[in-house]
């Protein structure tokens, strides 16, 4: 497996964290507080590690620094990084997008106005690792199912779409609308509320195991527009003005994911990400799960603000989930937030970055 090239420390374009642009401006007390609620995680249930730039025995160091402090202010809390922690630059041009919980309505069973069913994970679907997959498999398949004794693939988007899974009673939970189910399937997760409002959290269980295809730089080779240009909001008003296209658009997308209840999680809480913690706003980058180690510090800096701020992105985050679209060493997603207000800015963010990885010290 390739991993990032890095240039450390005083190999790197800047001189430690005193060279690092606008490093002192940052809330590192924010910051400290994500990466101490991994850190627990991580020391009760250690995280896969990828990274070839640091041992996970450093990384485990760390976080039980982290656990014993109490509150630490700004100050504080940047010493705390600056004194555990080096600098990696990585590799390639960065790009980062944002990320959102979706509120929708929804309900528990199937009825007129509800009847587009989310699924939770099938049985019949197998985890596939370097250990089982056959040779003639795309390195990047996660998923299968066992037929004729073979590892083989799983039905697809198209194939479930066209009702592959229905009448076996895997419907999760039931919306209105296929965009709005879409956009939960790229997520990974939503908040739902029920006609007698209560509300259920559901997040990212397993998928079909088919790589991801984006249909927003789909949509924009067959109207021969700008991919750039292609917000969330223009795919999804697209896709509700094209509702006799529609299932064969999303059928460009083969991956089709599975979700699960979330229980025991407070209704302030941010949805539960790879990490296997609540996701953090502002602070939780979704990474690619292939190179990075789940816990570990970035410092993302851009050109451009977020869609509510004046000033450009400039701030220290903690790897906490993972995505389909998030592939390379210098990919992130940030997560922006649950509900109408956080998507708005999540379909807004398409910014080229810069990624330095704090690397725990021996």
């Amino acid at each position: 497996m390739q991993m990032p090239t890095s240039k450390i420390c005083g190999e790197s374009s800047h001189t430690g964290f005193a060279g690092l642009p606008h490093w002192h401006q940052d809330d590192h007390s924010a910051a400290f507080a994500a990466f101490v609620c991994s850190a627990r995680e991580m020391l009760a249930r250690p995280y896969r590690h990828v990274s070839s730039d640091f041992d996970q025995d450093a990384l485990r160091r760390c976080c039980e620094r982290a656990e014993t402090q109490p509150d630490l202010s700004r100050d504080q809390a940047r010493a705390f990084f600056e004194e555990n922690f080096c600098l990696v630059d990585l590799e390639g041009p960065g790009f980062v997008t944002g990320y959102f919980e979706p509120l929708m309505e929804a309900s528990p069973v199937q009825t007129k106005d509800f009847c587009v069913p989310l699924y939770c994970r099938p049985p019949e679907l197998v985890d596939i690792d370097d250990s089982n997959r056959p040779s003639d498999m795309d390195q990047d398949c996660r998923f299968g199912q066992i037929k004729d004794n073979r590892l083989v693939e799983y039905f697809d988007r198209g194939a479930i779409q066209a009702g592959a899974l229905a009448g076996r009673n895997l419907e999760l939970v039931w919306l209105k609308d296929k965009t709005d189910a879409y956009f939960i399937h790229i997520q990974g997760s939503a908040k739902l509320v029920f006609p007698d409002q209560t509300i259920v959290r559901i997040s990212f269980s397993a998928k079909s195991g088919h790589a991801y295809s984006s249909l927003a730089k789909h949509l924009s080779a067959k109207q021969g527009t700008d991919e750039q240009l292609m917000t969330a909001d223009r795919l999804a008003d697209w896709m509700r003005s094209n509702p006799d296209e529609i299932d064969a658009f999303m059928a460009h997308n083969r991956s089709y994911i599975f979700f699960r209840i979330i229980e025991n999680i407070s209704e302030s809480d941010g949805p539960v990400g790879a990490a296997r913690i609540p996701l953090i706003k502002g602070r939780s980058l979704a990474v690619d799960r292939l190179l990075h180690t789940f816990g570990v510090p970035i410092w993302v800096r851009t050109k451009e603000p977020l869609p509510d701020q004046e000033n450009p992105f400039h701030r220290l985050m903690i790897a906490h989930d993972t995505g389909s679209a998030i592939v390379g060493p210098s990919r992130g997603d940030i997560f922006l937030g649950t509900g109408p207000e956080a998507g708005f800015m999540a379909g807004q963010v398409r910014h080229d970055a810069q990624m330095t990885l704090l690397v725990p010290r021996q």
